[in-house]
């Protein structure tokens, strides 16, 4: 009942919701497809187990004759993308670690992920986070500290730096936690102007558009965190405006940096980490 119909209904969405209830269809069956998706709000991370099972699906996808061949070249990009994920893990150069170390106030602190995917720490040395989740974060870097501290009591959390633009108050450069959920991004800009056309947002890597649409609206609805949608540092965050260009932020932008643009104290720290931990790592 889904074959035909889901290459119609495709043609002018490119988002991973697509993508991975149609692979679910090729893996699951019909009676699973009808079953309604569940997202645990308080999972913020996305975990190894899960990406890998949404790799598959978007491999069968692609590998699928009975789809057409936009739905296959689409899943071998979404599957490259989660793969690459896999491979290489989250951190790329330029996104910040906020950390925290029970009794060790130099290691309580933002630290950036510097050139060969490392985080340099004082007395500590560099720790390579090539491979590393977001949502291994925290347990590796408890671990490696244990080499030089006892039982180290330890939290950590993940800032990507992203573009906003377009319909927001202020369109620029964020750096924000990567468990935000992604209205909450569009709120750190300011939130949406009045023109601000909420149905055409869209998030592009590298000129191409990865998530939009309805599927986008209903991740927005089910509080889906940036992680959860796989945004990764460099993502730019497009919300059209009525009677405008994207571009023209360009000549009056304030560039931001979303708890970077003044020392982070202790307190901000700890508001951040929300005194607790998460469902899923991290």
């Amino acid at each position: 009942m889904f074959g035909t119909q889901l290459d119609f209904d495709i043609m002018n969405t490119k988002t991973i919701a697509v993508l991975v209830a149609a692979a679910s269809l090729l893996s699951s069956g019909p009676v699973r497809a009808q079953q309604e998706e569940t997202w645990d709000p308080r999972q913020v991370y996305m975990s190894r187990a899960e990406l890998r099972s949404l790799f598959e699906r978007f491999e069968l996808a692609a590998n699928s004759a009975a789809y057409s061949q936009y739905l296959r070249d689409q899943s071998r990009f979404e599957a490259d993308l989660v793969r690459l994920r896999l491979e290489e893990g989250d951190f790329q150069v330029g996104d910040r670690i906020l950390l925290r170390v029970q009794g060790e106030a130099t290691l309580t602190d933002t630290f950036t992920v510097t050139e060969g995917r490392v985080l340099a720490l004082q007395d500590i040395g560099q720790v390579p986070l090539q491979g590393v989740l977001r949502s291994e974060l925290e347990q590796y870097v408890t671990d490696f500290l244990a080499r030089f501290i006892r039982t180290p009591r330890a939290q950590a959390r993940s800032l990507i730096p992203v573009t906003i633009v377009g319909g927001v108050t202020n369109p620029g450069f964020y750096t924000v936690p990567s468990q935000l959920r992604l209205d909450d991004a569009l709120m750190i800009a300011g939130g949406p102007t009045a023109l601000a056309q909420l149905d055409r947002l869209r998030i592009e890597r590298a000129g191409r558009r990865i998530w939009e649409g309805a599927p986008l609206q209903q991740a927005i609805v089910d509080g889906r965190t940036l992680d959860q949608l796989n945004i990764r540092g460099g993502d730019q965050i497009h919300l059209p405006a009525a009677g405008g260009t994207i571009g023209a932020w360009e000549s009056s932008v304030r560039t931001i940096s979303y708890l970077l643009a003044i020392p982070i104290s202790l307190f901000a720290i700890i508001t951040l980490f929300g005194g607790g931990s998460d469902t899923g790592g991290g």
